[in-house]
């Protein structure tokens, strides 16, 4: 039976999900048929078929013969997918959806105004271009208009152009071509809808819905219990309604990017459970943030070829130190063990450190499917119960984790230390370990502090753990000496009981076991790098730049509030208009929002510091935090100064290498092989030069070069290439970390709602002053409502000192301040507690 006509008229999203059930071409009278489309329908169908052709989404392969366009180079033209891009069924993987055309594009893209950079919308709409380099007379990233964004998602990666340069360094840019998509996968809501099935995206800067073609929703276990006749057509497969869908969350792989304003269409891969099931909000937020938590089969195979011990093969050629009381201390849950040391005093009076780290790389080949997998992860993601490791469980928990009391492979550093903790000799070395205890952080600890019932019980190896103890502080106070920071702030710690339920949220504690693993690891990062450095070989620096002047002054000013200062010369302030910019007055309540109220308006300012370039060192930092220790505001500055200081990342140029915050000039990572892929990279090139050394003190030459005209294993390219993938890949791993511990803190407080609690002021906004709980390690937004609820009027953020006054400038809430909250409730959209304010002190 035709539509009536003057029932709902036909959509392009219906003509392109209809496209999308099938692989040939359609006539435009078997699409009509197939839609059950009257007359007026039909005239419909013409106009929308010509406009989809003209927007790219689809093309007519033969006279009036149409399909969905394939995707000529896959994330340069945005539109559909073609078959060989589909990941596999059920799969989150992140996957690389650049081709070399993509590339080519980047490199030809020669206009003077143009950049190339990754996308971050926000929610509303409008977005910001990271570019991929600094772009002259430009600060930061550059703001792109809701109207400017074209079909760029979240997270892709795009050539743009720059239309409008603003006082200050700020632009504005308008999307030119999407060169990357990064979202081959969504995970969202599925919902059934008279017009069609969508799904919306959990992640809210992922504006775009997704339509899921009728038949597509289903799963193969959802397939295999209909009828034949249930997906007999595609009117059939519109009527399907299953329970086990509606309202349900679920993997969606993408069949099609949005283009020229049609929405992306998709295909639910799985059925992840219900919001509020437990492990759902872990399940969402692995597929959210696109982590690697299933191995493909070839990883599969190949772990599970490797032998689980260590033949007398393989033990021939190293160092065999496995008559050594070596220990590893981890934490209480940790399953992988990759470093295990042994400090002794030598008859010089010197102190010897040995530090032996789990060998990977003789597991681990270049160009193997677990090594491909491992570089894909880039790192182990840990969660608060449960980890999705960069390695297979055969390697990580097994043969290449120091477990006690078995062989296990090793890559030594050998340090000797003089008694002022500096380091006087260093060789490195394959090795092969027994490591006779797994120790705990805390049963470390209770041995220091004399517990009686610790000391018996490891009473063999209590004077080692007192010489561990001893040369930590060594090295902890060379570190001091030279400058190096250490701000030590907590972190939340969650605790649950037997059944999976969170039962409180704690701050996490440092002992003095923690610090000796913390100061022999940084030793030993540092010997490689400089013994790397030293050969001339190409190698993954662990790289932290200098703070941004804008930043540094920011703090400059809220320090100078508490009566501090980071004492940096020449941090002058220069206090410039912004051209056609003003600031109105703060309404009068009542107003209505209308402009009027208390003050004028004023000219709009920006507050640059005096000088492009000043001289500030990791000592000015490490200065004021000894002088704000134990004073009430060493929290609020603390916390301050880390934000002021910038990421660390992965770079391969010798001549930005340099560690901020450690103070020191050649830093890289080689402790974590087992759940770091850079680590990896830097034993393997450590290998690379024990195997080619000339005798001389350097390596010999290679076949080919190393990074920036270096000999060793990996081109300048290839390195560069995996400090940029690898960055990524942590910043990755830290926000589904952190998204996931804020998810379960806001679950946790949903069942607290209504009681009071002691917190600090340890933020202020224009949106609301952030504090932390006392008894609890919440933070949480006290907006800005509730604080003129409580001070009966209109108030205001203060920008000088960031302080939240009223309109007649008396102060309701500082940083710094104690104040008693309400929790009030539970923002659905940002996970976060928010409080009332309730009282001071």
């Amino acid at each position: 039976m035709a539509r009536h006509p003057h029932s709902e008229r036909l959509t392009e999203n219906e003509v392109l999900e209809h496209l999308a059930t099938h692989r040939q071409p359609l006539s435009l009278r078997q699409i009509a048929e197939a839609l059950d489309l009257s007359h007026a329908g039909r005239r419909d169908l013409n106009k929308i078929m010509e406009h989809l052709t003209h927007a790219g989404a689809i093309e007519e392969i033969s006279a009036g013969h149409y399909r969905l366009r394939p995707e000529k180079s896959l994330g340069a033209e945005g539109g559909a997918l073609g078959d060989a891009a589909h990941p596999r069924a059920g799969a989150s993987r992140p996957k690389r959806m650049a081709t070399p055309a993509a590339r080519t594009a980047t490199r030809m893209f020669s206009d003077p105004n143009g950049v190339v950079g990754r996308m971050v919308m926000h929610r509303e709409g409008y977005g910001f271009l990271v570019p991929d380099r600094p772009i002259p007379g430009i600060e930061g990233d550059l703001y792109v208009a809701r109207d400017s964004t074209g079909d760029a998602m979240h997270g892709d990666r795009v050539m743009a152009r720059v239309e409008r340069r603003k006082a200050g360094g700020r632009a504005e840019a308008a999307v030119v071509r999407i060169l990357e998509r990064v979202h081959a996968t969504v995970v969202g809501i599925f919902q059934y809808g008279s017009a069609g099935n969508l799904v919306r995206p959990f992640d809210e800067r992922l504006r775009q819905e997704i339509i899921i073609p009728p038949g597509e929703e289903l799963t193969p276990e959802l397939r295999a219990r209909l009828r034949p006749e249930d997906l007999s057509s595609t009117a059939a497969r519109r009527r399907l309604r299953m329970k086990e869908l509606a309202g349900a969350v679920v993997n969606v792989e993408l069949t099609r990017f949005p283009r020229g304003g049609v929405l992306a269409a998709g295909r639910v891969t799985q059925i992840l459970g219900r919001i509020g099931e437990m492990g759902v909000d872990v399940e969402i937020i692995i597929r959210k943030h696109h982590l690697s938590h299933d191995f493909p089969p070839e990883v599969q195979a190949e772990a599970a070829r490797v032998a689980q011990s260590v033949s007398a093969g393989e033990r021939e050629g190293r160092g065999d130190f496995r008559e050594l009381p070596i220990v590893t201390i981890d934490g209480e849950t940790a399953k992988d063990f990759d470093d295990a040391v042994y400090v002794t005093r030598l008859p010089s009076g010197r102190w010897q450190l040995q530090v032996h780290i789990a060998d990977v790389a003789h597991y681990v080949g270049p160009g193997s499917a677990i090594d491909h997998e491992a570089r894909l992860r880039g790192t182990s993601v840990y969660f608060p119960d449960r980890a999705v490791p960069m390695l297979p469980i055969e390697f990580s928990n097994q043969i290449c984790s120091l477990n006690p009391r078995v062989d296990r492979l090793v890559m030594s550093a050998l340090l000797e230390l003089d008694a002022r903790g500096t380091t006087v000799r260093a060789e490195f070395m394959p090795g092969v370990i027994r490591s006779v205890e797994r120790m705990t952080y805390t049963n470390v600890f209770r041995v220091l502090e004399g517990d009686a019932e610790a000391n018996t019980r490891y009473a063999a190896l209590a004077p080692h753990f007192r010489n561990m103890r001893d040369l930590a502080m060594l090295l902890n106070s060379r570190r001091v000496r030279r400058g190096a920071i250490d701000f030590d702030l907590p972190e939340p710690v969650l605790e649950f009981d037997a059944a999976g339920r969170m039962t409180g949220i704690l701050r996490s504690e440092r002992n003095i076991a923690h610090r000796i693993i913390e100061e022999f690891m940084l030793a030993a990062n540092e010997s490689v790098a400089e013994y790397l450095e030293g050969r001339g070989v190409g190698l993954l620096f662990r790289v932290h730049e200098k703070p941004d002047p804008k930043k540094v002054l920011e703090f400059e000013e809220l320090a100078q509030a508490f009566g501090h200062s980071l004492g940096v010369e020449d941090l002058s302030v220069r206090r410039l208009p912004v051209r056609h910019g003003r600031v109105h007055p703060v309404p009068s309540r009542g107003s209505g929002g209308r402009r009027g109220g208390f003050g004028r308006e004023r000219p709009m300012m920006v507050t640059l510091p005096g000088a492009a370039e000043f001289a500030i060192s990791p000592q000015h930092y490490q200065n004021l935090t000894r002088k704000i220790a134990g004073r009430p505001e060493e929290r609020i500055l603390s916390y301050l100064m880390l934000r002021s200081l910038k990421q660390a990342r992965y770079g391969a140029d010798p001549a930005t290498a340099g560690h901020f915050a450690l103070a020191t000039r050649d830093y890289t990572h080689f402790t974590s092989p087992i759940r770091r892929y850079p680590d990896l990279i830097v034993h393997r090139v450590l290998k690379w030069v024990l195997g080619h050394h000339d005798g001389r003190g350097s390596p010999a030459p290679s076949q080919g070069e190393g990074g920036h005209g270096r000999a060793g294993p990996y081109s300048a390219a290839e390195l560069e290439e995996i400090a940029v993938e690898t960055s990524e890949t942590e910043r990755r791993a830290d926000a589904a970390e952190r998204e996931l511990t804020d998810w379960k803190t806001a679950q946790y407080m949903e069942q607290h709602l209504g009681e009071e609690y002691a917190a600090l002021v340890i933020g202020a906004q224009k949106w609301g002053a952030y504090v932390e709980l006392f008894d609890v390690f919440v933070e949480g937004l006290i907006p800005i409502g509730a604080i003129e609820e409580f001070a009966g009027e209109r108030c205001f953020l203060r920008e000088r000192d960031r302080m939240i006054v009223t309109q007649g400038g008396s102060a309701v809430v500082r940083l710094g301040d104690r104040v008693r909250v309400r929790a009030d409730r539970i923002d659905p959209l940002f996970r976060r507690v928010e409080f009332a304010l309730t009282g001071r002190g």
